[in-house]
């Protein structure tokens, strides 16, 4: 932790918002990121990235610096994410591909993209679609750890503290998910020359 986010800390728990503005700036990106990868969602992203920083800002006058800010602040995120995937398990979720119910017989859900995508990033588009589908189609442990490692480079310690689990646990969290994700990519493919071939 440098000095000037150790002034910032000190500052914010003496109640100085614009102080904890500066501190918490370098961490919006990677905050909203981790709600992202942990919902797959990005209104509920933002949403979620907003409710961190409230709970942040709320506790951070508790803040013992034992750990760095930066694992303390993933830390909130997550529980953050955990707390609103626990919630949505309870909640009846319906697919875009259900047919809606009429009088007069079943109609399939239309759902208007805002933002059409030029032809030459529909590639790029799917790819990445691809590679989320099956991030999400992980199980929670292993998306987490996933998400924290390789695409927050967080290292194994970091991570160990903000699961509150040992580091050996983590790596080999990391290590099935990793496997896990390349199966379900590499089966996804295998589908999609299929297709292609036919």
């Amino acid at each position: 932790m440098d000095q000037n986010e150790r002034l910032l800390i000190s500052k914010a728990k003496a109640g100085d918002v614009e102080a904890f503005e500066q501190l918490i700036e370098a961490y919006q990106k990677k905050v909203y990121n981790l709600a992202l990868r942990m919902t797959g969602n990005q209104d509920d992203a933002a949403d979620l990235a907003q409710e961190a920083f409230i709970r942040v800002f709320r506790s951070i006058s508790g803040f013992k610096e034992q750990s760095s800010f930066s694992t303390w602040v993933y830390r909130i995120t997550t529980n953050v994410c955990l707390d609103e995937i626990r919630k949505r398990k309870n909640r009846k979720v319906i697919s875009i591909d259900e047919e809606i119910h009429m009088d007069d017989g079943e109609i399939k859900r239309q759902v208007i993209s805002e933002e059409p995508l030029p032809d030459e990033l529909a590639e790029r588009e799917e790819l990445r679609s691809i590679v989320n589908a099956a991030i999400n189609s992980l199980p929670e442990d292993q998306r987490i750890v996933l998400t924290l490692r390789d695409l927050n480079g967080l290292s194994y310690d970091e991570i160990a503290k903000i699961l509150d689990c040992p580091g050996g646990t983590v790596k080999s969290r990391i290590n099935r998910a990793r496997q896990a994700l390349r199966n379900v990519l590499s089966a996804r493919t295998e589908l999609l020359i299929d297709d292609y071939v036919k």
